[in-house]
């Protein structure tokens, strides 16, 4: 197919896309199906006539459409950002918690230096634990 027939059935393709009314695909505004219609590979439109891709594209957002790709990228990056706050919040909340925890160390560092030190001064006889006498001996 040559390159101006090429381009008047891609350009026909967008019309009918545009107008609603497909013949040869889903009639979803994607290059997909606008590849589709045309009866063209969809590489013809991404490599070869790339500027009737973007033309494509820059009518279906000047209709108010957003292509089904975009909004699909559009809701994961929502979910995405909703997952980074939730997981902000738990890095918050997990740092509280471990400097908590670290002045808790601290306390019981502090406190088991001191027991020792009084052990080491105060070395009282250790007595050796006798069983109960049984009765009636």
């Amino acid at each position: 197919m040559s390159g101006d027939k090429e381009r008047a059935n891609i350009r026909a393709a967008m019309d009918r896309l545009l107008a609603g009314t497909p013949l040869r695909s889903d009639g979803a505004l994607t290059v997909l199906a606008l590849a589709a219609e045309a009866d063209v590979k969809r590489h013809v439109l991404t490599h070869r006539h790339t500027d009737l891709k973007d033309e494509f594209y820059a009518k279906v957002r000047a209709q108010g459409h957003v292509p089904d790709s975009e909004r699909k990228l559009r809701e994961e990056l929502k979910k995405t950002k909703e997952r980074l706050a939730e997981v902000i919040e738990e890095n918050k909340r997990q740092k509280a918690e471990i400097e908590m925890f670290a002045r808790v160390v601290n306390v019981l560092e502090v406190e088991n230096d001191q027991l020792r030190g009084q052990q080491g001064r105060k070395r009282a006889p250790l007595v050796p634990l006798q069983p109960a006498p049984e009765p009636g001996r």
